[in-house]
């Protein structure tokens, strides 16, 4: 199948380069309401269901047991740039349930967020696994771990290998992904993700699924469903907390508030959650192009569906057609959401 241009760069007066790719907007229930390409084909979701990966932690009870704040609840769900206020919720997160970073096991890279990276380097310091953009998602895993295990003590010995796919812990956001995608991981195709978690091949159609349920609670366990809601409430109470400064993820929940649940996954995934339609989003990006096609996707899809105000359309349109300038400042092009998938997608 010859997937559709979804976004155009254009340089000058020609299109440069073409971005094509797969998405579906589908309802609880699995029924499609749009869709271009072929969205039945296993994709490896990654960051994108992190707040599908945080359910438990919410669904246990550890959340409340540890008094989790909405700060702390929503870079559970994050992929966050290593600022400081990142670093230090992981931090207080993990001291809730009496562990510290030295149990984490995401690995350690330098901020993403370039004046956070350059901060630490000039203060002497390095990186530990706080500074990781998934510190937030473990730590909630550890949380879990800690409700699990009883106590801080047996806690660390417990989450010892908890990245590992039949590790306790693993075995619970397992469950949840299961449950909200409806897709058998026992039988989709499995790998490992840059934080050492499993990942799973799950099609675009079922992610765009599962996160109608997220956003909706139908389909869902009672008790996930409430998690769901749960976490809903947290980033858009605290979205900076799920990418931050200038990140996409973090600007469109900080305008929409409730309205919009969004997650960047690597590799050219996006998916969204728009709880008053009851629908869910997915796309991936065939080139993996993540940064900049997969945004610009993403905005023409939630620009499409929701009812707009001015102060709405105006917010957006810079997003869906980006203008992009040279060192000099010179405007050089733009990238642009294709005129073909714009229409299809209304």
């Amino acid at each position: 199948m010859t997937q559709p241009v979804l976004v155009e760069a254009w340089r000058g007066d020609i299109v440069e380069s073409f971005h094509r790719g797969a998405y579906a907007v589908v309802d609880a229930g699995g029924g499609v309401l749009r869709q271009g390409g072929d969205i039945d084909r296993p994709v490896y979701a990654r960051s994108a269901v992190k707040g599908l990966q945080a359910l438990p932690l919410v669904a246990s009870g550890a959340a409340d047991r540890f008094g989790l704040s909405n700060e702390e609840l929503a870079l559970a769900c994050a992929s966050h740039g290593g600022q400081p206020e990142h670093v230090a919720t992981a931090t207080a997160m993990l001291a809730k349930a009496g562990l510290d970073a030295e149990v984490l096991e995401c690995g350690t890279h330098w901020p993403s967020n370039e004046l956070a990276a350059r901060a630490l380097a000039a203060s002497g310091q390095s990186p530990c696994p706080l500074h990781n953009n998934c510190s937030g998602k473990h730590s909630g895993f550890a949380c879990l771990g800690a409700l699990m295990a009883g106590d801080a003590d047996r806690a660390r010995g417990l989450l010892r290998g908890y990245v590992e796919p039949d590790h306790p812990v693993m075995r619970e956001i397992g469950a949840a992904l299961e449950s909200a995608t409806g897709v058998r991981l026992a039988d989709a195709p499995r790998a490992t993700d840059g934080c050492s978690i499993p990942t799973f091949g799950i099609p675009v159609r079922a992610l765009a699924r599962a996160f109608a349920r997220f956003g909706t609670g139908a389909g869902l366990t009672p008790e996930r469903a409430r998690a769901a809601a749960r976490l809903r409430e947290a980033v858009a109470a605290a979205p900076m907390m799920v990418a931050g400064t200038g990140r996409l993820d973090t600007r469109l929940m900080a305008h929409f508030g409730p309205r919009v649940f969004c997650k960047v996954g690597a590799e050219g995934v996006y998916c969204a959650a728009l709880p008053e339609l009851g629908l869910g989003i997915a796309l991936k990006m065939d080139d993996g192009n993540t940064a900049r096609a997969a945004e610009v996707a993403v905005v023409a899809l939630i620009e499409s569906l929701l009812p707009l105000d001015d102060a709405d359309g105006a917010f957006l349109a810079p997003l869906r057609d980006v203008e992009m300038r040279n060192w000099n400042g010179r405007r050089v092009g733009r990238l642009a959401a294709a005129r073909d998938f714009i229409q299809s997608a209304r």
